[in-house]
C-alpha cells in the first residue's frame, strides 16, 4: 500500500563472492568507512571514500565492473547505497557484512 516508503533494494555479497568477483577483475571496491580505519587495514585495491564526506556523483568510473560499497560491519555502506538511490546512481550492492567478515575468511588485507 505504501510502497513508496520502502527503501531501495540493496543486494549483498559475501566476503567470498566478492574477493571472486575482484580475482575476475568484475568489480571495484568502495570502502567507506573514514580515513583511520582504512589506513589500519583495508581490502586490497580498494578506494576510501569516507561516508561523513560520501558523495555518489564522485564514484570512480567501472567501465563494466561492479561498484561494490564496503564498511566496517555492512551498516554505514547499506547508508551509502541510500545516498547512491536517492541521487539515483547505478550502484546498489555492498560486502553485506563489511570487512569484519572479510578479516575473519583470512582473505588478503592491505595496510
Amino acid at each position: 500500500m505504501f510502497s513508496f516508503l520502502r527503501r531501495p533494494a540493496h543486494h549483498s555479497l559475501t566476503a567470498l563472492e566478492l574477493k571472486e568477483m575482484l580475482d575476475r577483475g568484475e568489480a571495484i571496491v568502495v570502502d567507506v568507512r573514514e580515513a583511520k580505519e582504512f589506513a589500519a587495514g583495508h581490502i586490497p585495491t580498494s578506494i576510501n571514500m569516507p561516508l561523513s564526506t560520501f558523495k555518489p556523483s564522485e564514484l570512480p568510473k567501472s567501465g563494466d565492473r561492479k561498484v561494490v560499497l564496503s564498511c566496517a560491519g555492512g551498516r554505514r555502506s547499506a547508508a551509502a547505497l541510500d545516498r547512491c538511490a536517492a541521487a539515483e546512481a547505478a550502484v546498489d550492492t555492498h560486502l553485506g557484512r563489511g570487512f569484519a567478515e572479510w578479516r575473519q575468511a583470512g582473505l588478503p588485507i592491505e595496510v
